[in-house]
């Protein structure tokens, strides 16, 4: 069995085009929230999104490893997300892998959704024009796993690639799927993570149909995981890539390396299609399954970050769950959620906040979850409400959960010999 590890990193998310951004949004304990102003929201009630910010498409149009103007009219803003945080992560990692046989590499890319906003924009030519207007390349720009075949058409990765469609966990099982790949010896490296770009009112409408989105118009109090005043999640987009690497490699080559990928646990709760079982069996499960792969005892994880998504079920199912996996231990664990600063990125979330816990790991340090003010007598955990922690992280959980009962928990450690 072969060891993990992070060596390069890449996002477009709301708090930053580049993870130098991003991360310093998130040591400033910043909000990446905005009022919607792309569309007129007013009809689904929901004024507040996560969106990119400053994407400046001709600012990509140089490198070869993104895409010219040509080639930025035939894809979807997913599959474009995708490319410029992998050219930032392969420049990150400081190599261009030409070493290692090409069918060695592999590209594995979740998305929860695809090209939505493009599915309504030619549905619209369809209704007005008929179907021999829509667009040739209609197809091909939507379906979900052009971002991972587009990577390889640009990094020239011949290994196994494919997209995991799992909802808000699609990208932690990508990261999963791709740390096994390497730990079982069929890859050496592998371009991992998760993008998504759903921000439309269609969207909108539908989410807060079903009551998932907060209606809240203050932005420092929208999306507040585990506050009794939670009202939903903030629609974000985003994407985040990171390149997994088999350690001696890594370690040849004198590489940066961020944190190792050391578990993976995977389970369905077989339950609801969009609630969490409510006794947190199945997702406890998988934060179980991956510390016992990465050999980790409950008294040995340092800090979770959590799927804390500010919705009523998830979070107080998810702290269950927590509990379910930890025992008593669960009380001294340190938990944030991402999600209060950047909002729910769906097939992208797990792949930023990753990042996230890859980079507190790295850097010692646990980021307040932003916006909490109100205690939950069902939410009993230590969720860092007070500020940041600076702490030495030794293990840590990345946990991902989504609609269909999909759970999937990432286990990282501190690279040591």
């Amino acid at each position: 069995m072969k060891r993990v590890v992070i060596t390069g990193m890449g996002t477009v998310n709301p708090l930053g085009n580049n993870v130098a951004d991003f991360w310093k949004g998130i040591v400033d304990n910043k909000i990446g929230f905005s009022f919607v102003d792309k569309f007129d929201s007013s009809r689904t009630g929901v004024s507040i999104a996560g969106t990119v910010k400053n994407f400046n498409e001709e600012d990509y149009y140089n490198d070869p490893a993104c895409f010219d103007k040509k080639e930025s009219r035939r894809m979807d803003r997913f599959t474009k997300f995708a490319l410029v945080s992998t050219s930032e992560a392969l420049k990150d990692c400081g190599t261009d892998f030409k070493d290692i046989n090409p069918y060695r590499a592999g590209v594995i890319i979740g998305c929860g959704i695809g090209g939505l906003e493009l599915t309504e924009q030619e549905h619209q030519k369809y209704l007005e024009k008929g179907p021999g207007k829509v667009s040739v390349f209609y197809i091909p720009m939507m379906i979900s796993n052009m971002a991972a075949g587009t990577v390889s058409i640009k990094t020239g990765f011949k290994g196994a690639n494919f997209a995991t469609v799992t909802a808000c966990s699609s990208a932690t099982h990508a990261i999963g799927e791709a740390f096994r790949k390497i730990k079982d010896g069929y890859l050496d490296v592998c371009i991992c993570g998760g993008t998504e770009s759903t921000v439309t009112e269609f969207a909108l409408g539908g989410f807060s149909n079903m009551k998932a989105l907060t209606k809240s118009n203050d932005l420092e109090r929208a999306s507040i995981p585990f506050d009794k005043e939670r009202s939903g999640f903030v629609l974000g987009e985003g994407c985040g890539i990171l390149v997994l690497e088999e350690y001696e490699h890594a370690k040849a080559r004198g590489a940066e390396i961020y944190a190792e990928i050391a578990g993976y646990g995977a389970t369905c709760d077989g339950y609801h299609m969009t609630s969490p079982s409510p006794d947190g069996e199945s997702a406890g499960m998988a934060m179980t399954l991956a510390m016992e792969e990465a050999g980790v005892k409950p008294c040995d994880v340092d800090y979770i970050n959590a799927h804390g998504t500010s919705t009523g079920l998830n979070d107080k199912y998810e702290t269950r769950a927590i509990k379910n996996a930890l025992g008593d231990e669960a009380y001294n664990v340190k938990i944030n959620s991402t999600k209060s600063m950047v909002g729910h990125l769906l097939g992208a979330a797990g792949a930023v906040e990753a990042i996230v816990t890859a980079k507190s790991i790295k850097e010692g340090l646990i980021h307040r979850t932003v916006g909490y003010k109100v205690p939950d007598e069902e939410c009993d955990l230590n969720y860092c409400v007070e500020g940041n922690i600076k702490q030495d992280i030794k293990s840590a959980l990345s946990n991902s959960l989504g609609f269909g009962g999909h759970n999937a928990t990432i286990c990282f450690k501190k690279v040591s010999d």
